[in-house]
């Protein structure tokens, strides 16, 4: 008798989806600066100037809440598989990105947007390697803290688990990131403060309802 694979929760294929267009769109968003309304004020209190942040990360606490949600609903193994699985469409986004800015653009475009699209998606090797180690190694301590935490709190504290987790991520998404771009191209030093400042407070503020949505949602369609 043929025996089947078991199928798929539909939560896990749910959310493996939507975070494979995070990982993808994450790139091109961060192209993009933004100011955090009444949050930048908190920079000049380290003097620094006022707080923004690439956009990108929006997209990267969503793939920080949808692991933990993986974690929370299927487990560790799971969720680090899901990230692993995340290179792939990281890497082929990165490898179409360089092929077609080596394709000669058709000579009716127009001169405005062909020149915004090569600054959008140009990149050097030093920023495309940086965005892979910093993916792999932040979403990987993400998911390996939050199960961590789970397995001393049990399903308590789901906030504070999935806000803890995602800061010390954000801190090595940050360091390693900056470091392996930027280092030696201009000082880095307020960069990386201005930075690791900006996205610890939108991880405080934003990951907690965020996880809780999430998994509510995978429980509901799991049912």
């Amino acid at each position: 008798m043929a025996s089947h694979p078991a199928p798929i929760a539909r939560s896990l294929f749910v959310f493996s989806i939507f975070y494979g267009g995070m990982v993808c769109i994450a790139g091109v968003l961060g192209n993009k600066q933004v100011t955090l309304g009444p949050l930048s004020a908190i920079g000049p209190w380290f003097g620094l100037g006022p707080l923004a942040v690439e956009a990108g990360i929006f997209a990267f606490l969503l793939l920080v809440t949808i692991s933990s949600a993986v974690a929370e609903l299927h487990g560790r193994a799971v969720a680090n598989r899901l990230v692993q699985v995340g290179f792939l469409p990281l890497i082929a986004s990165i490898l179409l990105s360089i092929v077609v800015l080596s394709v000669p653009a058709a000579s009716d475009m127009d001169p405005a947007r062909r020149d915004a699209f090569a600054l959008m998606m140009g990149g050097t090797p030093r920023i495309w390697l940086g965005g892979i180690i910093a993916y792999g190694i932040s979403q990987t301590l993400n998911v390996t803290l939050f199960a961590a935490l789970k397995g001393r709190e049990g399903s308590r504290l789901l906030w504070l688990r999935a806000a803890v987790a995602s800061i010390l991520s954000q801190i090595a998404d940050t360091l390693l990131f900056v470091s392996i771009a930027f280092y030696g191209v201009f000082p880095i030093g307020e960069l990386l403060l201005g930075q690791m400042l900006a996205k610890i407070t939108l991880s405080a503020l934003l990951v907690p309802p965020v996880i809780y949505a999430l998994v509510a949602l995978g429980r509901r369609l799991d049912r």
